[in-house]
């Protein structure tokens, strides 16, 4: 071969690959560049965008992978700065830049920043919900590749035979718990999904070395097991082109995971505030020697397109820019009386998410027990529950750590891997963020996901993930929603500790989206249970260690069809002289400790919401209040519904509304410390009477 020849095929191998639509890729990236300089020169000095990401430097490779998405049950997740992949799946530009300023209409009605992103896409790959915590949209889009299989394996659906899920994110997201968690997730069930990381060097301020060894997450997990690893120049149009093709093609066709990391320049600073001080001259030159802009209109003249016709593309992303601003400013302000809709499912439909819009329809219902056999014990009440959903709806998967052959730690999931297979009832890696995380993709798919949690305490680390799927449908106004039933257990049993014995329950009824069940016996958590598989809001499903086989919580079974309506308390116990409002483990014992008198003992049974009525007619009738709780007093539940019963019940109080709880520290291990430290049936009698004679 001469070297004239050699020239030739080395031109050939670099020039515009016919697979890929150019012209799309030349105007969408320049339609990304007007958007941003609109926003930068004009829109945030003139304070009618307040938060604002350039997606400059990035936008090459983002429009080459979003039109890689042709699939209409694919889905991607991506991060604040990922507008030019919602532009390349078809995302109205008036949504994209209306949403930057804030206005009704868009990804969330100016309820949340323009750049947390959405798209329900009637025409193709949705853009799932992003998140504003860095690193917490990797478990989900996971959840959501485990649903394409589930549809594909197990329910059949040939509508996910190739849909892929897509994760994009910075080089510092490879540091985060979310980032681990889904990698283990996609390697250990290899499930088709891809992790697209853009390799800009800086986590804001802070170099790529400190998020990942040597600052290259690629090389890193060279050798990691069952995972592709592709690495090269997100600003070289065939490189760019080539990685993305290939990476893609095999996801789709080995439903096995990639990572593909593509470097790019950050080219302005990591948000408009940031005025890259901390980068050298030298860097920043640098960076802008690396933009793909002119190296992909360099990729394209002379083989594809010219000069007359790269300006035209130009001109016409320019002009599609200004006609979205006019009429994202002509776009009014959502009326504020409306910010408070769709915290919790309101009767319309989300657009995306759940169970219910994927055509589910509930059974019928009654909501007045019909006993039924001899009494059985709330563990088993819950497991029968489960058993029963899992048998009527395919769509109900239970998993968490040890749920499987084991039977969880509390033997509520005993039996149910034999039955229903290791589809349905499986175990996980030990990662409460990839438990819930992956819950919140598989909701979105259109699966009702039961994760469990083994003990309260060990609900920390999923936190952001419990809060994010929580105001999901707010945040999305109504775009989308994550149905799901989080069980809880926790409590003190035998014994006590920091660690295992906890409730809390505040912190997630402090959670906006989350409904709250606190079931005290069989019979309610039946109803409760079957109350949320059924629903379509996410779900707390606290189970106190101590009720689960306690012989007062035991129940008869209250008929296949009984559904307990969240928000509906019941009395235990009715009387004149004192209301006493409780939950969990202390309903029985406040049942015990007002045996001598004549009181009215309300077991609230749901926390989100909660009976204010019952309590407030109760109250307005005794004239005096108690509240016990196992929790801490300090900002516990029992403080607000103190406060509400103040406000509401002032002038009807005969004696000040009083608490009883757990002093303000952790449980105690030694029994003996413990059983001074719960509120006890003697506590709360010697309470009780001190109220009564004031």
């Amino acid at each position: 071969m001469t070297a004239t020849d050699a020239a030739i095929e080395a031109h050939r191998g670099n020039a515009p690959h016919p697979g890929w639509d150019w012209r799309r890729v030349a105007y969408l990236v320049q339609l990304s560049r007007a958007l941003d300089k609109m926003e930068e020169t004009r829109l945030v000095p003139e304070k009618k965008v307040l938060y604002q990401f350039s997606a400059r430097g990035h936008d090459m490779a983002q429009v080459l992978l979003g039109l890689k998405l042709t699939d209409p049950a694919d889905a991607a997740c991506g991060y604040y700065r990922s507008r030019p992949m919602l532009l390349s799946l078809g995302v109205p530009v008036d949504d994209a830049l209306g949403s930057a300023m804030g206005r009704a209409g868009g990804y969330s009605d100016g309820r949340d920043i323009g750049v947390v992103f959405n798209y329900p896409n009637p025409h193709g790959a949705s853009a799932l919900p992003m998140c504003g915590g860095v690193g917490a949209q990797y478990t989900p889009t996971a959840g959501w590749a485990q649903a394409i299989e589930y549809h594909r394996a197990v329910l059949k659906d040939p509508a996910y035979d190739s849909a892929i899920a897509v994760v994009l994110g910075g080089e510092a997201s490879c540091a985060t718990n979310g980032f681990w968690a889904a990698l283990t997730i996609a390697t250990t069930q290899q499930l088709p999904m891809l992790f697209f990381i853009e390799d800009n060097g800086y986590g804001i301020s802070v170099p790529s070395s400190f998020q990942t060894p040597g600052g290259d997450i690629a090389a890193n997990l060279a050798s990691f097991s069952d995972l592709t690893v592709l690495s090269g120049d997100g600003t070289e149009p065939a490189e760019a082109a080539r990685l993305v093709d290939r990476a893609m093609t095999h996801v789709r066709e080995r439903r096995a995971p990639v990572l593909l990391r593509l470097t790019v320049p950050r080219l302005q600073g990591h948000s408009f505030q940031d005025t890259q001080t901390y980068k050298g001259d030298a860097v920043v030159q640098a960076e802008w020697a690396r933009d793909p802009l002119p190296k992909l209109k360099s990729h394209l003249l002379g083989s594809l397109i010219d000069e007359d016709e790269w300006d035209a593309l130009q001109r016409e992303a320019e002009q599609a820019a200004e006609a979205a601003r006019e009429k994202a400013e002509a776009r009014p302000v959502s009326d504020p009386e409306q910010v408070t809709r769709n915290v919790f499912f309101e009767g319309e439909l989300q657009r995306e998410g759940g169970q219910w819009a994927h055509g589910y329809t509930p059974p019928p219902s009654v909501d007045t027990p019909a006993p039924d056999g001899q009494r059985i014990n709330m563990g088993a009440a819950i497991r029968r529950t489960l058993e029963q959903e899992l048998e009527t709806n395919p769509r109900v998967l239970v998993f968490g750590e040890d749920v499987g052959p084991k039977g969880g730690v509390h033997a509520v999931t005993l039996g149910l891997q034999d039955k229903f297979g290791p589809s349905r009832v499986f175990d996980t890696s030990l990662s409460e963020e990839g438990i819930v995380g992956r819950a919140v993709g598989m909701a979105l798919a259109g699966l009702m996901p039961v994760p469990e949690i083994q003990f309260r305490k060990y609900a920390e680390p999923a936190t952001e993930q419990i809060n994010d799927c929580g105001t999901m449908r707010w945040r999305t106004a109504n775009r989308f929603a994550a149905p799901m039933v989080l069980r809880v257990p926790g409590g003190f049993f035998k014994c006590g500790d920091p660690w295992h014995s906890q409730t809390n329950e505040v912190a997630f009824v402090h959670q906006p989206g989350w409904k709250v069940a606190v079931p005290s016996n069989a019979e309610d958590a039946v109803g409760l249970l079957r109350a949320a598989l059924r629903g379509n809001d996410p779900v707390i499903f606290f189970e106190h260690r101590a009720m689960l086989d306690d012989s007062w919580a035991r129940r008869p079974w209250p008929g296949d069809a009984f559904v307990l309506p969240f928000g509906r308390a019941r009395k235990v116990a009715e009387g004149d002289d004192i209301t006493i409002v409780t939950w969990g483990a202390m309903t029985p014992r406040c049942e015990a400790a007002a045996a001598h008198l004549s009181a009215d003992v309300i077991d609230l049974r749901t926390l989100m919401p909660w009976d204010r009525d019952m309590v407030l007619d109760s109250v307005r009738r005794t004239r005096r209040c108690l509240i016990v709780h196992e929790d801490i007093q300090t900002a516990g539940f029992g403080a607000e519904i103190a406060a509400v019963v103040a406000d509401e019940a002032f002038m009807d109080l005969d004696a000040p509304v009083s608490r009883l709880t757990m002093p303000d520290i952790p449980s105690p291990h030694n029994p003996v410390l413990l059983d001074w430290a719960v509120p006890s049936v003697e506590r709360i009698r010697a309470k009780i009477d001190d109220l009564v004679g004031f």
